[in-house]
């Protein structure tokens, strides 16, 4: 989140788009509440009429995969009456930069394209240099190379006629909804877009999410209270598992991991991820003090900090990298041995999930860390499987809850909170940590003492003194960083260094631990004080970065350091006596750390996104930050009942295109599947159902699967409420009991003449075929992601679990 959870009550307008939070995240509808009472609107977009509808000033139905075709027309709604912030986008934003001369766009396709590689080359995504290298900019917004007439005529073609074509809004409701939004642009005024999963899962989830940035750009509601785009997470610390790097790119605190082919040497890597301006010019500081803190004494200036020892990340299989889906082709390939399975259910999750069986057929060994005896530990015993014929070695080891174990969790507003062990792990369970550092231990045993291994150095040289048994304040406290002579707690990344005399396991969560004793602990604090009024709360919990609670927030200020909003001003600079009264933790320069003076707000307008080159938000991105282009363009889902309305490329142009046996996708338009389905979460079941299956009340709210059917499906179908019915796509099927329910409608879409009426079905995803409750009667697997395709995004390969084409017939 830029913001956090409490702030959503500073809103004057919520669009909860791509997300359910009254059952998905329902504590937040408290923050939700509290902004309605004060006046403020909320706009619920979905497939589905849900709970979060239910609420709702204003409910709009839309079609799967065409957020964007919404955004687009609301992006030329604002730009088309003149409701941008006018004073926000020229001084906040690169509205003003002018793009590369051979920049052009055309039948759904930017500059650079290459078919037979479906990808491009971004050569001319890029802006105008002068003599110096610095951008050219024109601030009067009139030149048509300058980002905001580029913005201007790209989504020009989104109109409303246009919008309702492809999402099947009609086009008085769109006006409704446009009108609603939209006017949070004026100055005093805030809006907030919520999203979650439902933005995400698609072949364009990437661009679907940018285009919620330009829109909130050009309305100013990034970097202030009650605005900003807050992504609502979906577990429990998965913002503290991304913070620390359990993703294939990057290492902890949202550093590049280190390229073989780019950065053989330390000197290539720091040259090259390095920017010339940005707060990220400290990038050596923070990774070669993440250097130190893996390698400790054995990290030293000679040779490079042991950056040889840091495994370097290659191109992964058919050079898509080493996300979910890549890792579960080359699995199927018999490219991967073994899994170490924590705390997920895979055999449930994935999509494709026949082609997920197979690849875990193929594994010599698995081993699963637990709570319960979980759908993947016994993938083998699957309905349809022959445990005979599969050779993996299943290793099932018993994990403790959290309520079994101490140590902090990031939640989606990037607070870190500190929970203690309320019990003792039950039987033999061990928390995930204790797993972790033995199986370190053990590795290092096993290089030490085998004189034939290859490269130990990596290995036997870690800085891993956590003991049998190892203290969570102490990985905390080494994640904070400290000054390696005196192993004294550093104050924040401020003080870290490139020269190797600071290690830090973390840049970003420096900060939270300042100091040597369990009472500095930051993430602990449980002070309910808000000075503000605006439900900061500085002394509750910490927040990354430094305990700031809303990031980019020199954009709440106008260019001479007043608040747009008077009433929900977190800074504000005196111009008399020269100083600034802050009640949140600047995202910006504003004391001289030599003079200690105030520095006036004119300095900090020129850069107020300090962690980006250009010192700008990005309405255009450059060349190297999306595959697909430096502008959101509405693609269809690589499973579709209609045409692109848009433009003559049916679907995203940069996609992977998987091609083994078990990778099938169904035709466009395909007869066999005239239906769309979509998947959804439960309030009563979690993820992959491994916990709450396996708990009787939760069983008894939930026991069986089912698929929401529109009245008028049922009547053509001829299926009654409680039927049994069997859900098929190109790659599987799920039996599943039908809910006749008017939560999902079809929809009527397509150009005037062009026009057709699709249905939509929508299954929740939590069962399987193991546990205390699997969704019906055995012998059937009640996996709904059997259905959903293997296609990923083309920036992250997030699968597109939310729109894929199916039929239903009567069981």
């Amino acid at each position: 989140m830029t913001n956090h959870w409490n702030d959503l009550a500073n809103s004057d307008c919520l669009m909860i788009i791509g997300c359910n939070p009254a059952e998905n995240h329902p504590i937040s509808f408290k923050w939700i509440t509290k902004a309605q009472e004060k006046g403020a609107k909320l706009i619920v977009v979905d497939p589905r009429f849900t709970r979060s509808a239910a609420k709702a000033d204003l409910f709009v139905r839309l079609r799967p995969g065409t957020d964007i075709a919404l955004m687009g027309g609301l992006i030329h709604y604002i730009l088309e009456n003149n409701l941008f912030h006018r004073d926000y986008v020229v001084h906040y934003t690169n509205a003003a930069f002018l793009v590369h001369k051979e920049f052009a766009f055309g039948d759904g396709l930017f500059t650079g394209y290459q078919k037979e590689k479906r990808a491009y080359n971004p050569e001319t995504w890029s802006y105008e240099l002068d003599a110096e290298k610095k951008p050219v900019t024109d601030p009067t917004l009139t030149d048509p190379r300058c980002v905001f007439q580029i913005v201007k005529a790209h989504f020009a073609r989104y109109t409303p006629e246009l919008v309702e074509a492809v999402t099947g809004i009609p086009q008085a409701q769109f006006a409704q909804r446009a009108a609603l939004y939209c006017a949070t642009g004026a100055p005093g005024k805030a809006g907030t877009i919520l999203y979650a999963m439902g933005g995400t899962q698609h072949s364009t989830g990437v661009q679907i999410i940018r285009s919620y940035a330009i829109l909130q750009q050009l309305l100013g509601n990034m970097g202030l209270p009650g605005g900003g785009i807050n992504a609502l997470r979906g577990e429990n610390n998965v913002q503290g598992s991304t913070d620390m790097a359990l993703l294939f790119h990057i290492v902890p605190g949202y550093m590049a991991i280190p390229s073989e082919a780019n950065h053989p040497t330390l000197k290539d890597y720091l040259d090259k991820e390095t920017p010339k301006a940005s707060y990220w010019m400290n990038k050596p500081k923070f990774f070669v003090s993440l250097l130190k803190a893996f390698w400790g004494d054995a990290a030293t200036k000679d040779n490079d900090f042991a950056y040889d020892y840091l495994p370097k990340i290659g191109k992964g299989y058919e050079g898509a990298g080493y996300s979910w889906i890549p890792l579960f082709e080359a699995m199927g390939a018999g490219r991967i041995k073994g899994m170490l399975v924590w705390g997920m259910n895979p055999a449930v999750s994935s999509p494709n999930l026949n082609q997920t069986y197979e690849a875990l057929d193929r594994l010599e060994w698995l081993a699963a860390f637990d709570l319960w005896e979980t759908d993947t530990a016994v993938f083998w015993q699957r309905p349809g499987a022959d445990p005979k014929k599969i050779k993996t070695e299943v290793f099932m080891f018993p994990a403790a809850d959290s309520l079994e174990k101490e140590g902090s969790a990031s939640n989606s507003g990037r607070w870190l909170q500190w929970r203690y062990q309320a019990v003792k792990p039950h039987g033999d369970a061990k928390s995930d940590l204790w797993y972790a550092n033995r199986l370190g231990l053990e590795l290092i045993k096993l290089y030490k003492e085998d004189a034939k291994a290859i490269c130990p150095e990596p290995m036997v040289k870690l800085a891993w003194s956590y003991g049998e048994d190892p203290d969570v304040h102490l990985i905390a406290k080494e994640v904070n960083g400290y000054t390696v002579a005196d192993k004294k707690q550093v104050p924040n990344f401020t003080q870290l260094a490139d020269d190797g005399t600071t290690a830090c396991g973390c840049w970003i969560y420096s900060g939270s631990y300042p100091g040597p004793e369990k009472k500095d602990n930051l993430m602990a604090r449980r002070h309910a004080k808000d000075d503000s009024g605006l439900m900061l709360y500085p002394t509750w919990a910490w927040a990354w970065p430094v305990n700031r609670r809303i990031i980019y927030n020199r954009c709440s200020l106008d260019p001479q350091g007043q608040p747009w909003s008077p009433h929900k001003a977190m800074f504000k600079w005196d111009e008399a006596a020269k100083t600034w009264k802050n009640f949140d933790v600047p995202d910006f320069g504003w004391l001289d750390p030599k003079t200690k003076a105030h520095i006036p707000p004119e300095v900090s307008a020129k850069t107020p996104f300090i962690m980006l080159p250009e010192g700008k938000s990005r309405l255009f991105v450059p060349a190297g930050v999306c595959k697909e282009g430096p502008l959101p363009e509405h693609y269809e889902p690589l499973e579709c009942a209609f045409m692109n309305a848009v433009s003559p490329q049916q679907s995203n142009p940069a996609i992977k295109i998987w091609a083994s046996a078990l990778d099938r996708v169904a035709e466009l338009c395909d007869p066999r599947y005239p239906v769309i389905a979509t998947t959804l979460r439960l309030t009563e079941h979690w993820q992959g159902g491994a916990m709450t299956r396996n708990l009787d009340w939760q069983n008894e709210l939930f026991p069986e699967m089912f698929v929401e059917i529109s009245p008028s499906l049922a009547k053509a179908k001829g299926i009654k409420a409680g039927d049994w019915v069997t859900v098929k796509s190109v790659r599987g099927e799920v039996r599943a009991r039908a809910n006749v329910t008017a939560r999902v409608a079809p929809f009527t879409c397509g150009k005037p003449g062009f026009q057709q009426t699709v249905e939509l079905v929508a299954l929740p995803w939590h069962f399987g075929f193991a546990g205390g409750a699997t969704g019906g009667p055995p012998p059937h697997n009640y996996a709904a992601n059997q259905l959903a395709p293997q296609v990923g995004d083309a920036n992250t390969m997030i699968p597109e679990y939310k729109v894929f084409l199916v039929d239903v017939v009567k069981a």
